[in-house]
């Protein structure tokens, strides 16, 4: 598989139900640690809610996943916001649900509803995209070959994911899969030092 659906941007919604709030939060994420980061900071800013429930999904095919309740009733937030984003065919991706008790509970079948109809509105107010899966490699050069690195991102129109400036120059550098083995061709022809980088 050369390309998956993700969403392009991080958004978020408020869903209401018998007083009770739910914020919900869908936003990109490449790894598990990205979407640590983001829970780190909804909790952040919301020290008073009760529950912080999420699901998120990694890989081209949603290999990597993880789903939690957060003190929620067993399977009452977690998995059926995993069910949204398996239904919507998204992959990294992550979801929160925050939750603010109203007063009135809604039993397992309303929290049920409840968390899966706010992560489908978030999912519905986010732009869905398909995108391609990218190899990740790294490209050594020296300052006086700056150029010659310049024309080979242009060349293949790769993603510039980072580059140091030291003794030498150090760029992590994205191509699209089906371009993967002409580019490689193409750096051993012309002497580049490329490595490929497992993500």
């Amino acid at each position: 598989m050369s390309q998956f659906k993700t969403i392009s941007k991080a958004t978020d919604i408020l869903f209401k139900e018998r007083a009770s709030k739910f914020f919900a939060f869908v936003f990109p994420i490449e790894n598990e640690e990205d979407f640590k980061k983001e829970l780190d900071k909804i909790k952040e800013f919301h020290p008073q809610a009760g529950h912080h429930c999420y699901a998120f999904r990694i890989g081209v095919n949603g290999e990597q996943y993880r789903y939690s309740d957060d003190g929620e009733p067993n399977n009452s937030a977690g998995k059926p916001m995993y069910g949204q984003l398996l239904s919507s065919e998204v992959t990294n991706i992550g979801a929160v649900v925050t939750r603010y008790f109203g007063g009135t509970k809604l039993g397992v079948g309303g929290l049920v509803s409840a968390y899966k109809e706010a992560v489908k509105i978030a999912l519905e107010n986010t732009q869905i995209i398909t995108t391609q899966v990218k190899a990740s490699f790294q490209i050594n050069y020296t300052y006086d070959e700056t150029s010659i690195f310049n024309q080979l991102v242009s060349k293949f129109d790769l993603e510039i994911v980072d580059t140091a400036f030291e003794v030498q120059c150090t760029s992590v550098i994205k191509c699209i899969v089906p371009q993967k083995d002409e580019l490689i061709k193409y750096c051993e022809e012309n002497r580049i030092s490329l490595t490929e980088i497992n993500s």
